[in-house]
């Protein structure tokens, strides 16, 4: 009798670290796939393929970029990298890097997700410089009717505190003003002699 509880408890105790692991390997799928998305994002862009960004954002999708423009259609995003990127565009090139924070959180149906972490942009200007921005985002990924995930909505922002474009536009806000101001004294200097001679004339 003893030898039929204990083998009963045992089988009890197999069947739950098998739901356990069965369970766990199908957030582990889950979560392959959210990894691949965000790869996959990445990959297309520091290719410079913008139209093979589409696929990894839903139709209905809402993002708003670092420089707080709005896409609501996936047809807005490869425009939108072509305007800014690229041949004619207003910089010359971008790559980056995302980083999740943590796993993404699903919720009790695992069709929808959020995900937050960081990033760095760095950005070429068709003047030679080079800028790293460090950014944070957010997003919202869905499973959509063919069972892929997609991201429903995403927000990128940036510290304007830590901004190295910033602080460059300083930089050269500090050096007009030096120049304007030694032009001014080289001008008063100039005036003051012209005035001086004149009046000794």
């Amino acid at each position: 009798m003893l030898k039929t509880v204990f083998a009963a408890i045992l089988l009890t105790f197999a069947g739950i670290s098998f739901a356990a692991s069965a369970a766990q390997e199908t957030d582990n799928v889950i979560h392959e796939e959210l990894r691949g998305v965000l790869a996959g994002v990445q990959d297309a862009i520091n290719a410079k393929k913008y139209d093979d960004l589409a696929p990894y954002f839903s139709e209905n999708m809402r993002v708003t970029t670092i420089n707080q423009e709005a896409l609501s259609n996936r047809s807005e995003i490869a425009p939108y990298f072509k305007k800014w990127f690229g041949a004619g565009g207003f910089l010359k090139d971008l790559t980056f890097t995302l980083n999740a924070d943590a796993l993404t959180e699903l919720d009790a149906t695992k069709a929808f997700g959020i995900v937050r972490g960081s990033g760095v942009e760095n950005y070429a200007l068709s003047d030679g410089r080079r800028f790293d921005m460090k950014t944070r985002w957010t997003a919202t990924v869905v499973k959509g009717a063919d069972k892929k995930w997609r991201i429903l909505a995403l927000h990128i922002g940036t510290n304007f505190l830590d901004n190295p474009i910033l602080d460059a536009a300083k930089s050269m806000l500090i050096r007009v003003g030096v120049f304007c101001a030694a032009g001014g004294l080289v001008v008063g200097v100039l005036l003051a002699f012209l005035f001086l001679r004149r009046k000794s004339n």
